[in-house]
């Protein structure tokens, strides 16, 4: 229905175009993911100064018209973040996450647990600047996979229910097999299978480190899951 539209929203990506203006690509609680213009945004008079940046989270004020650009006329930060800007780790973390949270929720579709997820992860990373690792970013991914409805199955063989003898990962059965079903699938140790587990259930705070092997067998399994169940493609982790 066009009008205004009062959201809050993170600024996944923002893309100059024409002269003085900016497309924004935003996620929003109640409205998933918007695209809308910034007019004007540029100049060095804008009245919206420099607020409009990537992982900039703030209270938007929109006009929505005929087309699937909204038009923005009013900003207010709400958390710029600031820390985690002034770390490289910390900035390239937030665009990986932001770039991930895009490619599984590409929708207007309403996903407030999806928008605290990411609102959570930007407040870490500006917190504890460290936290930007390969391991928050499988993590992450598996959160999304959770909220998306395609997290693997990692409890018991995803194929025939055995819960004993886990030795592979299979994208496509969703999840760990057993022996008996191991058949197309690559082989998975305990250490990762623990790591994947901790990936998705414990807070992103909370993550136990794990070296390059396990990062790239879980990154395997994370990629491998969403493209097959989720046609998802991630960007490499490595």
């Amino acid at each position: 229905m066009a009008g205004p539209v009062k959201t809050e929203a993170v600024v996944l990506r923002s893309i100059r175009y024409g002269e003085a203006d900016r497309i924004l690509h935003v996620y929003t609680p109640m409205r998933g993911k918007l695209s809308a213009i910034a007019k004007g945004v540029r100049r060095s008079k804008s009245r919206f100064g420099g607020r409009l940046e990537p992982f900039f989270r703030l209270n938007l004020e929109l006009h929505e018209g005929r087309s699937d650009l909204m038009t923005v006329t009013g900003a207010e930060t709400i958390s710029a973040y600031t820390t985690l800007r002034a770390d490289e780790r910390a900035l390239n973390g937030a665009a990986r996450a932001c770039d991930s949270l895009g490619r599984v929720f590409d929708s207007g579709e309403a996903h407030p647990e999806v928008f605290n997820l990411l609102c959570s992860a930007l407040t870490l990373l500006d917190d504890h600047p460290e936290n930007a690792t390969d391991a928050f970013q499988i993590a992450f991914r598996m959160k999304l996979l959770l909220a998306a409805g395609f997290a693997p199955q990692l409890a018991a063989c995803a194929n025939c229910g055995e819960a004993g003898e886990l030795v592979g990962f299979s994208p496509a059965a969703g999840g760990v097999v057993c022996a008996s079903c191991e058949a197309g699938s690559f082989e998975l140790d305990g250490e990762t299978h623990r790591f994947l587990t901790d990936a998705l259930g414990r807070p992103l705070a909370d993550l136990p480190s794990v070296d390059a092997r396990v990062v790239a067998l879980a990154d395997r399994a994370v990629s491998e899951t969403a493209a097959h169940h989720g046609q998802v493609r991630f960007k490499a982790i490595a």
